[in-house]
């Protein structure tokens, strides 16, 4: 039986406006639609558009973005997904904040300038009050908490392409611990993770760099998943956290855990 959508980002994108609306749409979960009052039909919130699919024909890539109001500075939503060239579906983004929430400028440094996420500047001033308020690095606001509802509405996405697996790469190391969770195992970065969770005891190497001297690196933040990416964002590997990539087999948990116990 063949699956209802074209198996690729890249033949999806070839197709009509209306029909690459039609099968993209399916990625925004029932909750966006309800909670914040999306008309299904038209993607828009008293009559402007609030629903943005980037997929030129041509391009392997999806980019969708989702306001809760038009005029909005930053999306409640934001997906970013690639073809591999061997046509595996890659994850490279996924950002979910809080309209709500106080926003914290960590996207931009003391100049106005774009950090990348933190990759490439920094703005340790904003980054600090975002800690401080329980945010991890990369983020400007909370997020919804809504990850575990999310996960079910992509695998489907990804079984209607008639694929059994994607693929996704944690940019901070939090993201990982959280993919881990939800089921995700490694092709890249298993023996990494390790490693790091190893050298963060007790005597290890990261642990002994752990001081309070430095906000990012306080000496508890070894306990919980959030004060060791903050350590890592800050450079406590030597090196940026890169290299990674995770799998998810649809409706499969992998069962990988390279923090046992470890808390948010």
């Amino acid at each position: 039986m063949n699956p209802p959508f074209p198996s690729s980002i890249f033949s999806i994108n070839k197709l009509e406006e209306a029909e690459k609306a039609a099968i993209y749409g399916t990625l925004i979960p029932d909750w966006v639609y309800d909670q914040y009052g999306i008309d299904r039909e038209t993607l828009t919130v008293e009559g402007k558009r609030v629903v943005r699919f980037r997929c030129p024909a041509g391009s392997r890539a999806l980019e969708i973005s989702v306001w809760r109001r038009a005029g909005e500075r930053d999306p409640m939503l934001y997906f970013n997904m690639v073809d591999t060239f061997n046509f595996q579906l890659l994850v490279l983004l996924v950002v979910i904040n809080d309209p709500d929430a106080p926003r914290f400028n960590t996207d931009r440094d003391e100049d106005g300038n774009e950090t990348q996420l933190g990759t490439i500047a920094r703005n340790v001033h904003a980054e600090e009050r975002a800690m401080k308020a329980g945010l991890a690095p990369g983020q400007v606001r909370p997020g919804l908490r809504v990850f575990r509802q999310s996960v079910p509405v992509f695998e489907q996405f990804v079984a209607n392409m008639g694929h059994d697996m994607f693929l996704i790469e944690p940019l901070a190391y939090h993201n990982a611990i959280v993919f881990e969770r939800y089921g995700f195992s490694y092709v890249r970065g298993l023996r990494e993770m390790q490693q790091i969770n190893q050298e963060f005891q007790p005597g290890g190497e990261l642990h002994a760099q752990l001081t309070p001297d430095n906000p990012f690196r306080q000496p508890d933040a070894w306990l919980t998943t959030r004060g060791r990416s903050w350590a890592i964002h800050d450079g406590i590997l030597g090196h940026p956290f890169t290299g990674f990539q995770m799998y998810k087999r649809i409706g499969i948990h992998a069962g990988v855990s390279t923090f046992p116990d470890g808390k948010w």
